[in-house]
């Protein structure tokens, strides 16, 4: 990955920081439920589970948002530099991640950092950490 300098401007990402930061807070004081993207899809896909209406409706606003984005501006490109073996080894072990860690990023991260929960700092260090490792060692290590 290279970053344009000369055309980066944080703007646009300090927005989706705050529109991520102002959904997960309405999320919580409307719903009283953390906005944990892995856990909210895990229970809608069980029976039984309350609330099933505003979880859907939560996710489809995800996925919703670049399809809103492409109405006003063009998408980044994307870019893979792995196969798609590779990405289903990467989705496979974040799935894994989630369950063993009991959250994911915007459960830990975003919703559980901002209540002071010791035990999502400990989480978030532990998959910033993994993640800083697996990109040293795949991009310096292995030259990938």
């Amino acid at each position: 990955m290279v970053i344009d300098w000369a055309h980066f401007t944080p703007w646009t990402a300090l927005a989706g920081g705050a529109l991520i930061g102002l959904a997960a807070s309405l999320f919580v004081v409307l719903n009283g439920r953390i906005a944990g993207i892995s856990g909210l899809l895990g229970s809608l896909l069980q029976r039984g589970t309350d609330g099933r209406d505003e979880k859907a409706l939560f996710l489809l606003g995800l996925l919703a948002a670049p399809l809103l984005w492409s109405l006003f501006g063009a998408l980044p490109e994307i870019e893979f530099q792995t196969g798609w073996p590779g990405l289903v080894l990467a989705g496979l072990l974040v799935g894994l991640g989630t369950r063993y860690g009991s959250g994911c990023t915007s459960g830990h991260g975003v919703c559980g950092i901002s209540r002071l929960s010791p035990r999502s700092l400990v989480a978030t260090l532990a998959f910033m950490a993994s993640g800083f490792a697996t990109v040293f060692v795949l991009r310096h290590l292995w030259g990938g």
